[in-house]
């Protein structure tokens, strides 16, 4: 018995040197397209990625408009004037109330720093968040 090659390839029965011939190209290579397209349409679709997020830095924001600061006065017409100041850069960086509270006191020194630490240590510690509007009438006050 003779004994057979080991080489690879399709075993059409031609020689190990043999070439193909272009019609058995364009068959095999329309076989692989087949098999392709076929593996393709049995995959699950994937679902377009989420739009990026983009995080807005309102603290920044409110810093850019350069609000200005407060040490103390005895004119309410500065404390209004302030108020009214402040309370515009945190509307253009869309604050909530909590955002403003924060933010606002974040532009006190000197007296009025001293002031708002010690009316934050005399809320109790399960006392809601200070308002806005908590933060101007007491401020004023």
């Amino acid at each position: 018995m003779a004994a057979r090659g080991r080489g690879r390839g399709r075993g059409r029965g031609r020689g190990a040197n043999a070439p193909i011939s272009v019609q058995e190209l364009i068959q095999t290579q329309n076989e692989v397209m087949h098999a392709f397209m076929e593996y393709l349409q049995h995959q699950p679709a994937t679902p377009p990625p989420p739009p990026p997020i983009h995080v807005r830095n309102k603290c920044g924001e409110f810093m850019k408009g350069r609000p200005p600061v407060f040490t103390h006065s005895a004119d309410p017409m500065e404390i209004d004037d302030w108020l009214r100041a402040v309370e515009k850069q945190l509307n253009l960086a869309q604050c909530n109330d909590l955002e403003k509270v924060l933010y606002a006191s974040g532009q006190l020194q000197g007296a009025t720093q001293s002031w708002w630490e010690l009316y934050q240590a005399a809320r109790s510690n399960n006392a809601p968040a200070v308002t806005w509007q908590e933060f101007c009438r007491d401020f004023k006050a």
